[in-house]
């Protein structure tokens, strides 16, 4: 079978990697970039993987289609600026499709379109979204009323370093929008929308000491598929870096609207991203660490209170950070689900659909632990 996967950034080249790794794929790498290509060719060398590689611009429709035209499967690492546009072309491809692009727009508008066509398109399917919407979907089917779920993560570097004390682990720009973009949370059953960056609090990990959590607009799906009348999540990051991000945001230099300045005109969103985004890249072997909490409470089967928990606490692992591994092997793994025909639900899918089909978390879960990453699960009496 002919896998392709859309993007060859950091969690693009580990999606890659991981299908090169099942002799079942034949699996094609594409991206505009030729020095990411490279990279991603050394790394596949150094492993003894063969992985090809595809010079394209996949924001060009036309290139894209083409670059799928013979794929079995296709898989998506691209910016969220055109994440909606390519899931579009790879629907009306007829391709089956999983993706972890962060998309502003909602997906599930192109449901009816892939329903059409037969396609299966798994979207948000990383490590959050993805994985929290998963263990979240679980978690609310073993419960006879789920009454609550909150979602907390974050990707850290694993040293702090001055100014910021913190890097990226996926687009920078992303993570600004994150900043930007209002939150959507449920109270009381109703959608509910509060400003990104609000309502601050600190939480303590065993491992990790004090982090902050603060509103941004992850929930996603979650506040529209599941009918629960309380949902949040939240992104933890050091102590500190809401009121800087909260500084620079009131200040506007997150604004696109261009202003004057001696004579000509500059976005500040441009301006801050030539400054800051240097600093919020991680360098070569530099570690990171990505840490989730999943809650799901409610009443179970014999009427008690009771709490489903999940944990992941994950550090750099096999020259690859965290993040891009966290995040790109829920879709590699649900990729090959899909392509061997184990996964087939026509229409645009979230994992919070796919977590109750029994067996699929535990599987899920399983083929993590192979490759290093374990998710801790715990039943907590309330």
């Amino acid at each position: 079978m002919k896998a392709v996967v859309l993007g060859g950034g950091m969690v693009g080249t580990q999606m890659a990697l991981d299908m090169a790794t099942d002799h079942d794929f034949e699996v094609t790498l594409c991206d505009i970039s030729d020095e990411s290509l490279e990279r991603a060719q050394r790394q596949a060398a150094s492993r003894s993987l063969n992985l090809h590689t595809s010079q394209a611009d996949l924001s060009n429709v036309d290139a894209l289609k083409a670059a799928i035209k013979d794929a079995d499967i296709v898989l998506g690492a691209l910016a969220s600026r055109i994440g909606f546009q390519s899931l579009r072309a790879i629907i009306e491809s007829k391709k089956n499709f999983a993706d972890i692009s962060f998309m502003p727009e909602d997906s599930w508008d192109l449901d009816e379109l892939a329903k059409e066509h037969g396609v299966t398109a798994v979207v948000d399917c990383g490590v959050a979204p993805g994985m929290s919407n998963m263990l979240s979907g679980y978690g609310a089917s073993l419960l006879k009323e789920c009454q609550n779920i909150e979602i907390y993560v974050g990707g850290l570097p694993r040293e702090r370093r001055w100014p910021y004390e913190y890097k990226a682990g996926f687009s920078p720009a992303d993570v600004i929008e994150e900043y930007t973009r209002p939150s959507r949370i449920v109270e009381n059953g109703e959608v509910v929308v509060r400003e990104a960056l609000s309502e601050p609090e600190l939480m303590d990990f065993e491992e990790l000491g004090t982090l902050e959590a603060f509103n941004t607009d992850g929930l996603r799906s979650l506040a529209y598929t599941m009918k629960v009348p309380f949902m949040k999540e939240r992104t933890l990051r050091y102590p500190g870096h809401i009121e800087l991000m909260r500084v620079f945001r009131e200040t506007g230099l997150f604004s696109q609207d261009r202003i004057e300045v001696d004579g000509g005109s500059v976005r500040p969103l441009d301006v801050i991203s030539k400054l800051m985004f240097p600093k919020w890249t991680y360098e070569d072997e530099e570690q990171d660490l990505t840490i989730m909490r999943i809650i799901t409470d409610g009443i179970d089967q014999s009427g008690k209170q009771v709490r489903h928990q999940w944990d992941l606490l994950d550090y750099y692992n096999q020259g690859a950070t965290s993040m891009s591994r966290t995040t790109a092997f829920p879709c590699a793994i649900i990729a090959r689900m899909i392509a061997k025909g184990d996964l087939r639900m026509p229409g645009v899918i979230n994992a919070e659909q796919i977590g109750p089909i029994p067996g699929l978390v535990d599987h899920v879960l399983s083929e993590h632990l192979k490759r290093d990453i374990q998710y801790s699960y715990q039943s907590i009496p309330l």
